[in-house]
C-alpha cells in the first residue's frame, strides 16, 4: 500500500481494482463457506433474473450496464453450470431468453440466506468507517456519469497548455507564419480567393496601415495562432475579426479562444463598439467558438468572400 501513498491520486484506478480483487477473492471464499459452486462475476446477471424472471441478452446487458458480448460469456458459463436455459420462447414467440433453471432458483434460495449475512458484514464496516464507501460510490458515479475522468484530463492538460501561450503583436518576421498558418486551413476546405492573398501578402498595407491589428500566439516561442483586427468603413461595425488561423498540432491549446479574447480586448482599446465576422458553418469548433465569445449570428451583408455562408457580429456595448 506503500506504493500508492507514493504515487498519489493518479493512482486511483490501481488502488480500486486491488480493493475489488480482495473483494473477489473474499466472494469466492464466502461462495465455498455457503456450499455454493458460483463465481462472483455471475452475480449481476443471475440476480436479475432471480427478481425479475426470463430476460433477454440485451435486456440483462442494459440494466446491469455490461457489454452484451460480456453478459454472453457469463449466460454460456451458467449455463454450463446448469444454472440458466438459454433461447427459451418467450410468451411473445419472437424473443429467445434467458431464465433459471430449477438449479438455478435452489440456489437463488440459498444466495438470499448468504446475502443477508453479507449486507450486515458490509454494514457493519461502514459502521467502522470513518467515511461511507457506498454513498462515496455512488457520488463518483454520478460525478463520472457527467464528466468522464478523460475529460476532465483532458481539461487540466489544455489549462496548463495554455499557460505555455503568449499572444504578442505583429512584427515582420512573423508575416510568413500569418500567411501560411492562413493558407493551411483555407487550402484544406475552401480555395485561395484574391481577398486572401490582398491581405496576407501585405498585411501591413490592407491592414496595418489602414488601422487594424495582427496578433499571434506563440507556443514555446513558435508562431502557431494568428488573427487579424480589420478595420472597417461601416456605419454598423467598427472591425472586422479575420484571418484566425491556427496550427493543428496546436489544437487543445486554448490558442483560438485565447486569440479571440486578445482580439476583442484589442478593439475595447481602440473604442470599438462592435465586431463583424464572416465564416462557413462547415467549420464548426470555429463557429462554436464564435458563439461562446458571444457573436450572434447575422443576414444580409454583401461578401466578397465565395466561402462565406455565415455572418455574425458581437456588440462591445453589451
Amino acid at each position: 500500500m506503500k506504493i500508492f501513498e507514493k504515487i498519489g491520486k493518479m493512482a486511483l484506478g490501481s488502488r480500486l481494482r486491488l480493493l475489488t480483487a480482495k473483494m473477489t477473492d473474499d466472494a469466492s471464499k464466502i461462495y465455498e463457506l455457503y456450499g455454493i459452486e458460483f463465481s462472483p462475476k455471475w452475480f449481476p446477471a443471475f440476480f436479475l433474473l432471480s427478481v425479475d424472471g426470463e430476460k433477454t441478452i440485451t435486456e440483462i446487458a442494459t440494466e446491469i450496464s455490461h457489454s452484451q458480448p460480456s453478459v454472453t460469456k457469463i449466460v454460456k458459463e451458467m449455463a454450463k453450470a446448469e444454472l440458466v436455459e438459454v433461447n427459451l420462447k418467450s410468451a411473445d414467440k419472437r424473443r429467445n431468453v434467458v431464465d433459471l433453471t430449477e438449479k438455478g432458483r435452489n440456489i437463488s434460495e440459498k444466495i438470499k440466506i448468504q446475502c443477508g449475512d453479507i449486507d450486515l458484514a458490509v454494514e457493519d464496516i461502514l459502521n467502522q468507517a470513518t467515511h461511507n464507501l457506498w454513498e462515496a460510490v455512488a457520488e463518483w458515479e454520478f460525478l463520472l456519469e457527467q464528466k468522464s475522468l478523460l475529460k476532465r484530463v483532458q481539461e487540466q492538460k489544455k489549462l496548463r497548455e495554455s499557460k505555455n501561450v503568449q499572444i504578442v503583436d505583429y512584427e515582420p518576421k512573423y508575416q510568413q507564419a500569418f500567411k501560411s498558418l492562413n493558407e493551411e486551413w483555407i487550402s484544406n476546405y475552401f480555395e485561395m480567393e484574391e481577398a486572401d492573398y490582398k491581405a496576407l501578402d501585405n498585411p501591413q498595407e490592407y491592414i496595418l496601415d489602414k488601422g487594424g491589428k495582427i496578433l499571434i500566439a506563440l507556443y514555446d516561442n513558435e508562431p502557431l495562432g494568428v488573427c487579424a483586427l480589420i478595420k472597417m468603413d461601416d456605419p454598423d461595425y467598427d472591425f472586422e475579426m479575420s484571418k484566425m488561423a491556427v496550427s493543428p498540432k496546436a489544437q487543445g491549446k486554448s490558442i483560438g479562444w485565447l486569440l479571440g479574447q486578445a482580439i476583442i480586448d484589442k478593439a475595447k482599446e481602440l473604442c470599438a463598439s462592435k465586431l463583424y465576422l464572416e465564416s462557413n458553418t462547415i467549420l464548426k469548433p470555429a463557429i462554436n467558438l464564435y458563439y461562446k465569445m458571444g457573436y450572434e449570428k447575422i443576414v444580409g451583408r454583401p461578401t466578397p468572400y465565395k466561402r462565406c455562408n455565415i455572418q455574425m457580429e458581437l456588440d462591445l456595448e453589451k
